[in-house]
């Protein structure tokens, strides 16, 4: 079969990430993947277009040359704040009660329910997505898609939730990849697709709170019956823990990340001797300019961690799911966060429930790309997951005409144009330790790896799609295809190809912190020294 690949585009606050995979028939290979701190990016929704596309054109044309591919379409994560969620709901008489509910006859009630959906502002606002909760009928009460497809009923209604977010912010990241000649093949509401990315089937269905800890939004997505309940954010991570350490040290905002980065970590009291140890601070000839100690960057990180916890476990216990007979599989935690020092235990002293590290699932090849099996790639793996069933999908072909899925007419109610239903959210190095010399690290100020890659070459304009649409127009044509559902079941084949390739593997055990990115060279050396016993002094 002729391979072909899909690339991703992750538009997060501090980072954007290119990820590429190489698919022939079941066999997926992440061959690509490569973060670039954003510009022009704000609580994970594209501020300035002009500088996001001159940070993304570089990437992607980094991409390009290395892989010796051209790509001429993307899949793209929508922003997740600014994202409220409300209830809508359909019913629709049939003609014949006797007849078994078909397949189609669900997308209409889902597309009814959503075109009939009263936006308060459809100038200003879109509709990113929708999940099903239940179907009833005259004879049976709240079902689940899967089981109300084939049975008979006189009257089909339907319950769901709408997500919806501002149109400019969907907007904008059309104008950044019109500008730049590239399609933008599929959107997604990217909470859902990032829990079948971490998430197992049995969390699901059994009841899980998935906390994604970014760097300008945390949130929290709540699975119960393998569907997602309920879904918020907050405008608070990674940079408010950089902007607290940049103010109570008095270091530059790079030094802040670098220092972040290297030592950050919850529960100071949790350190035993290394939180004693120190940073000394020099500057370009050498001199020492300040010297901070371990422990009070991580009660910096602390405080802060504190309350990013507290905010999203009160919307865990205001959503209705938070008890733990209904959240059994607790709490999985991922994102860039998540990496932290002692975070999920933190969660865990602050929760109550059982806590654990979402890293992306390995049904793909990881191999020569490391990084894509990290926390912070979660989303990134999660889209691919996502657009892998769609065969027709290729992104280095030119993007075909989008066309739009008309639902067939039930008898007595109007019919949609188009279906938005739940596909938007598409349902679903190793720490190098080194012996210590000394408890006091040199670390040169404001040093920070330069990015210089080379312009993009010039690619075929793609027109921006009409803005009078209340659903978002490009994850209705993400609906267009038949393909596997987010939260459907993996096929054998696939089972048994993820079997091999993890035979093939050399096992690696999962190091208890992991090294960040973008830290240059020089700066890594002076760190790692500190790091001796870090792991066995993690709770």
């Amino acid at each position: 079969m002729e391979e072909r690949y899909i690339a991703s585009v992750d538009l997060g606050t501090s980072k954007m990430a290119i990820c590429v995979a190489r698919i022939q028939d079941q066999d997926v290979q992440v061959i690509y993947y490569r973060e670039t701190p954003s510009q022009g990016i704000r609580n994970s929704y594209v501020n300035n277009p002009g500088k996001v596309e001159d940070v993304l054109r570089k990437a992607i044309s980094q991409a390009q040359q290395e892989l010796k591919i051209k790509i001429q379409q993307v899949i793209v994560g929508l922003p997740r704040y600014y994202v409220r969620q409300e209830t809508a709901s359909a019913s629709m008489v049939r003609t014949d009660p006797d007849s078994q509910i078909s397949e189609g006859e669900v997308k209409t009630l889902k597309s009814m329910a959503l075109e009939e959906y009263p936006l308060g502002d459809s100038k200003n606002e879109v509709i990113y997505g929708a999940v099903a909760q239940s179907f009833s009928t005259e004879d049976s009460l709240n079902e689940l898609e899967n089981e109300i497809v084939g049975m008979t009923a006189e009257k089909l209604e339907g319950n769901f939730k709408v997500f919806i977010g501002r149109r400019r912010h969907s907007s904008n990241i059309d104008t950044v990849f019109n500008s730049m000649g590239i399609a933008i093949a599929k959107k997604y509401f990217t909470p859902g697709i990032t829990a079948r990315a971490v998430l197992k089937e049995e969390q699901m269905e059994n009841g899980v709170a998935l906390i994604d800890i970014g760097a300008g939004v945390s949130s929290v997505t709540i699975f119960k019956g393998k569907i997602m309940r309920y879904y918020a954010a907050i405008p608070f991570g990674g940079n408010s823990i950089t902007g607290d350490i940049k103010t109570e040290c008095n270091f530059s905002s790079v030094l802040a990340e670098n220092v972040k980065k290297a030592y950050g970590a919850c529960m100071p009291n949790k350190l035993s001797a290394l939180g004693e140890k120190s940073i000394q601070i020099v500057d370009e000839n050498d001199i020492p300019t300040a010297q901070v100690t371990v422990k009070y960057i991580s009660e910096i990180i602390s405080a802060r961690m504190k309350e990013i916890i507290e905010a999203l476990l009160y919307h865990i216990q205001i959503s209705g799911y938070a008890a733990e007979d209904i959240l059994r599989a607790g709490v999985v935690v991922t994102g860039g966060g998540a990496e932290m020092v002692n975070c999920a235990n933190y969660i865990k002293e602050l929760s109550g429930y059982s806590v654990k590290i979402g890293y992306p699932r390995r049904f793909f090849s990881f191999e020569g790309c490391p990084e894509a099996a990290e926390t912070s790639a979660a989303t990134s793996m999660g889209m691919i997951l996502a657009a892998k069933g769609d065969k027709t999908l290729n992104c280095i072909k030119e993007a075909p005409a989008r066309r739009f899925w008309t639902a067939p007419k039930p008898a007595e109610s109007s019919s949609p144009s188009f279906p938005a239903s739940s596909v938007i959210l598409s349902e679903a190095k190793d720490l190098e330790t080194k012996e210590p010399d000394t408890s006091v690290t040199s670390f040169p100020q404001d040093d920070i790896a330069n990015v210089i890659l080379n312009e993009a070459k010039d690619l075929k304009e793609t027109p921006i799609e009409p803005e009078d649409v209340p659903i978002e127009p490009s994850v209705i044509a993400a609906q267009e295809e038949e393909g596997p559902n987010v939260f459907d079941e993996y096929t054998q084949e696939e089972i048994d190809k993820a079997k091999e390739r993890k035979k093939e593997r050399k096992p690696r055990p999962r190091p208890k912190f992991t090294w960040f990115k973008h830290i240059q060279n020089s700066i890594s050396k002076g760190m790692g020294e500190i790091f001796d016993d870090m792991g066995s002094e993690e709770v």
